[in-house]
């Protein structure tokens, strides 16, 4: 193997996991952080660590220079972006492999042309690859939207060009809402993203959210199933399953060969997921984005096929060939990922920094709990909300649904408020229990409930 040592682009959960895969592989570790996160689990469990700026995400975290030369420094081999901050950004791969050093991800070449939604579209269009029916191509100005809107009809959904997360979305339902949207929508993606390119698709109403796991060595590429990730409050995931129970199993097979298609047209290398919009009343799916990274609800894929993919995405990036079949790669059972934030959802989910007094993990066979905290850590204000992934696994999805109620109750987080009662109330309602719900039921549910 060429990797010795990896430096660690990231903070929190994912540092802590990349770092834990990497000691699994006798590779040595290195954590960056800011001044905020001196104290932070990846920094305790690193080989080695390196200050790279102040607290703010734009002097610490996304400076692609101070990146650059804590790796250099300090001998790392190779750099992982997890996920968020620079994990997407191309520029970034580029930079990393200038140095002379590997990237675990894609090239800056592949993330550019499937980072951008636009032009991952046009792949997927090349290949046959069914997307959502909407705009060609970048939307610079209103009057270009403008035959699209009478082509497509409304209601219709502004998107990003670039990025994720939520950002930049917009669903409108007549010209007038668009003409006020669109600008808001472009100028939220170019603070978020440095890019204020937007494009236009359908709003499939009532769509599940559906995506494929994959991961390539550059020439060959493996689908690791499906997972489902319909529940969601504004747009934001906060509750994953896989597979996904409403995809019937021929649909299934379909879905996850024409993914491992489209990654492979384009020479994939690391891991990826491809997004899915899938109409269950029809069983159509179209194709939404590409992401060029590990995803934050990787887990339920591991627990569900057996398959470290943190430590498969760094094998393949360091030149090796994926180390197994299609055929070998078998769905076994059900998981289930509840993300646990640092936010109070009886007071509109306003986010709760503080420290952390007391911390009760559950246990037990199928229950794993990825987090960065420990008693007595201090949560900082600068960052995102995410404490941890509490996830099961068992033989199906009611006896998971079951384990994962009784994994909530034993898990104790205390000094601040969390998400952890708003998922105990979900796993309450019958919808939920039933896998009845769809891309905007949270928020409608929300807006209904009393959440203590």
């Amino acid at each position: 193997m060429g990797i010795e040592s990896l430096l660690v682009a990231n903070r929190g959960e994912i540092a802590v996991r990349i770092i834990r895969a990497a000691r699994d592989m006798g590779i040595r570790t290195i954590q960056v952080y800011s001044e905020a996160d001196v104290d932070s689990l990846p920094v305790q469990l690193a080989d080695d660590s390196v200050l790279i700026g102040k607290p703010p995400s734009t002097k610490s975290y996304l400076n692609i220079e101070s990146l650059i030369s804590a790796a250099l420094d300090i001998g790392a081999d190779a750099v992982h972006p997890g996920y968020g901050f620079l994990a997407e950004n191309g520029d970034f791969a580029d930079a990393v492999e200038a140095a002379g050093l590997v990237f675990v991800g894609p090239s800056g070449e592949t993330i550019r042309r499937l980072g951008d939604k636009v032009t991952a579209r046009s792949s997927a269009d090349a290949i046959g690859l069914a997307t959502v029916p909407g705009s060609a191509g970048r939307i610079d100005n209103l009057e270009e939207a403008k035959p699209i809107l009478e082509e497509i009809g409304f209601p219709v959904l502004i998107k990003a060009a670039a990025g994720g997360g939520g950002r930049g979305i917009r669903v409108v339902c007549n010209q007038e809402e668009f003409d006020r949207l669109a600008p808001q929508a472009s100028t939220e993606a170019l603070t978020a993203f440095g890019d204020g390119g937007i494009y236009i698709e359908s709003y499939i109403h009532n769509a599940r959210h559906v995506e494929v796991q994959v991961i390539g060595d550059g020439e060959s590429v493996l689908h690791f199933y499906d997972r489902e990730c319909s529940l969601q409050r504004r747009r934001q995931k906060i509750w994953e399953e896989a597979p996904a129970s409403c995809v019937p199993d021929d649909v299934r097979m379909r879905l996850c060969d024409e993914a491992r298609n489209f990654a492979s047209s384009v020479g994939y290398r690391g891991a990826g997921t491809l997004e899915f919009l899938y109409d269950s009343s029809t069983h159509e799916f179209y194709f939404l984005e590409m992401n060029t990274r590990i995803q934050v609800e990787h887990p339920v894929t591991e627990c569900v096929t057996g398959v470290d993919l943190v430590r498969e995405s760094i094998r393949v990036c360091d030149g090796n060939s994926l180390g197994r079949s299609q055929d070998e790669i078998v769905l076994k059972g059900h998981s289930i990922e509840c993300r646990i934030n640092a936010e109070d959802p009886a007071n509109g989910f306003m986010p709760q920094p503080g420290t952390i007094t007391e911390l009760k993990i559950p246990g037990g066979p199928g229950v794993r709990f990825d987090s960065m905290l420990y008693p007595g850590y201090t949560v900082p204000p600068y960052y995102d909300s995410m404490l941890g992934k509490l996830i099961v696994w068992d033989e199906d999805r009611p006896s998971a649904l079951n384990r994962m109620r009784g994994a909530l109750d034993e898990l104790d987080i205390s000094g601040i408020k969390t998400t952890k009662s708003l998922h105990q109330a979900l796993l309450k309602d019958i919808n939920v229990v039933e896998g009845n719900v769809h891309t905007t039921f949270l928020d409608d549910w929300l807006s209904k409930a009393n959440i203590q």
